[in-house]
């Protein structure tokens, strides 16, 4: 396994939720990647948020450790959970909330 590779392994298993983005929670720099803050910030979940832009080792590692060509990528409790569309679809239909909930992870936002 490579550097990049169990840095990646250790903070996806180590935090429970984890978003790798273009950009910062701060600043992000793709409407995409601001628009997965969006929705956490809005549910209100701590996570942890890496800029792919800072290091190309780990903006092509990511997409090899998920298999996944995009960013950006959210994990859940070490689980690959999507990119921008299926983070919106699942927030919208109330799902996201409900796989938090069911993993034990703490949000202060409102529902769907």
């Amino acid at each position: 396994m490579s550097a990049i590779e169990q840095f990646i392994e250790n903070e996806v298993k180590s935090n429970d939720v984890v978003l790798f983005m273009k950009g910062t929670p701060d600043f992000p720099q793709c409407g995409f990647s601001g628009r997965v803050v969006q929705i956490l910030e809005y549910v209100g979940v701590d996570y942890k948020g890496h800029n792919v832009l800072a290091d190309a080792d780990l903006r092509q590692g990511i997409k090899d450790y998920s298999s996944w060509p995009t960013i950006p990528q959210l994990y859940i409790k070490g689980e690959f959970v999507g990119g921008c569309d299926i983070v919106t679809e699942m927030f919208q239909s109330g799902e996201l909330q409900q796989v938090l909930t069911e993993q034990g992870i703490p949000f202060t936002g409102r529902a769907a």
